[in-house]
């Protein structure tokens, strides 16, 4: 279990925040229930607050307002029947999961990207669904990718890169972020750059990787933060977004996304990414970038 450390939090709480989440709790007979749910989000970080929204139509209603907490838990991305079974109307959903009471005593799913296990603070009407606001007393995320959903469908990081893993001339970038620090490595040229290699024939998907492997870190790629077309190098540049466990890099060092630390960086058009990635982890919101080294639009995920 993570320590509520703010730094951590924040981490955790832009990381995962646009997941499928399951949103768990114990009725007033102790049976643990939980619904599907997208609208999650994060209130305050001292002290560490979250919400979700419930509509006053769900038979879920009265069990959750008088609960004395609730649990959020991130799905995976391979997750999405656990997604399915609870958004449908299933007698009993927690039948076919594995799960475990957390610190606060509220039910928490095995193999999770994250779980915050929080108490009530308060519930608040708001129309046709009532917001519950609890105080996170305990929480643990890891670097497994989420499970988005936009659109009517499931989105993953690895179906969005399968997406474009057919383009020719495509690169893959590794932004590997640890404590407010990002891992850069020697360009070749007296500079430094992210870690990135050309796609060739193995498909983004395992080039990112691969990528990440070379690094001597363990890390898994999260979601991807910036498409652009590298028009100088006539290239498609993908960037994935990773967390990084504890650890020494066996090439490169990672450097504070703060003052003259970035000075150093040879590419233009990732330097604006990073000093971007560096606004954005202040407040835990982050966007992905469209468009080419110059100029695009960046859409929000939060």
């Amino acid at each position: 279990m993570t320590p509520l450390d703010p730094r951590a939090l924040r981490t955790a709480f832009g990381t995962f925040m646009t997941g499928v989440t399951v949103v768990t709790a114990h009725d007033n007979d102790g049976a643990p229930l939980g619904f599907t749910a997208n609208s999650f989000t994060s209130v305050s970080l001292d002290p560490p607050m979250v919400l979700v929204c419930l509509a006053s139509t769900s038979r879920n209603y009265d069990a959750l307002v008088t609960a004395d907490g609730f649990a959020v838990n991130i799905l995976t991305e391979n997750q999405i029947e656990i997604s399915n079974t609870f958004a449908r109307p299933v007698e009993d959903r927690f039948a076919t999961v594995k799960w475990h009471n957390g610190p606060q005593g509220s039910p928490i799913l095995d193999g999770v990207s994250s779980w915050f296990d929080c108490s009530m603070h308060k519930t608040v009407d708001a129309g046709d669904h009532v917001i519950l606001i609890g105080q996170v007393e305990a929480f643990d995320a890891n670097s497994t990718p989420g499970l988005g959903y936009a659109r009517g469908a499931y989105v993953t990081p690895s179906t969005a890169a399968e997406a474009l893993e057919h383009s020719p001339n495509l690169i893959v970038s590794a932004l590997i972020e640890k404590d407010g620090h990002v891992l850069l490595v020697d360009d070749g040229n007296g500079g430094l750059a992210l870690p990135e290699c050309v796609v060739e024939g193995q498909g983004a998907s395992a080039a990112i990787k691969t990528l990440i492997s070379s690094t001597g870190l363990q890390a898994q790629p999260g979601f991807v933060y910036s498409v652009f077309e590298d028009l100088d190098r006539k290239r498609q540049h993908i960037s994935f977004l990773c967390q990084t466990a504890e650890g020494e890099p066996s090439k490169g060092v990672f450097v504070p996304l703060t003052g003259s630390a970035l000075d150093d960086m040879t590419d233009p058009a990732i330097l604006t990414m990073l000093e971007r990635f560096a606004a954005e982890s202040v407040l835990g919101n982050y966007g992905v970038y469209f468009g080419d080294q110059k100029s695009g639009e960046v859409r929000a995920v939060t």
